[in-house]
């Protein structure tokens, strides 16, 4: 009984507690917002979106760029641009899955 204070149930969190530290997450959020720190897990979240997102346009449009040049210059109109826009479709797929099946550094992960 020693380590129970009088007055209090032990299987019962008091409402007091549970109210001031939902009034504390929401200054700590506020505060936040205010300074403009943001989370940093969203954070690596979007610099990985954008990275995939490049990762696409970029395999695509240099495949469409290599393939269009090399039909202007040998004649071979369509076929180069052809095949090097699925060239560059399959190394942007190829990436994007490298870059998804990578672990993450942080530890615990």
């Amino acid at each position: 009984m020693s380590e129970i204070e009088p007055g209090q149930d032990p299987g019962r969190e008091d409402p007091r507690i549970a109210s001031l530290e939902k009034r504390i997450e929401q200054v700590e959020h506020n505060e936040r917002k205010r300074t403009g720190q943001r989370d940093p897990v969203a954070e690596e979240n979007n610099r990985l979106g954008n990275r995939v997102l490049a990762e696409l346009v970029g395999g695509l449009a240099g495949g469409a760029l290599i393939g269009w040049f090399l039909d202007w210059l040998i004649g071979t109109s369509p076929w180069l641009l052809l095949v090097f826009l699925f060239l560059g479709i399959i190394v942007a797929f190829r990436n994007i899955i490298r870059i998804s099946t990578k672990r993450s550094g942080r530890p615990g992960r």
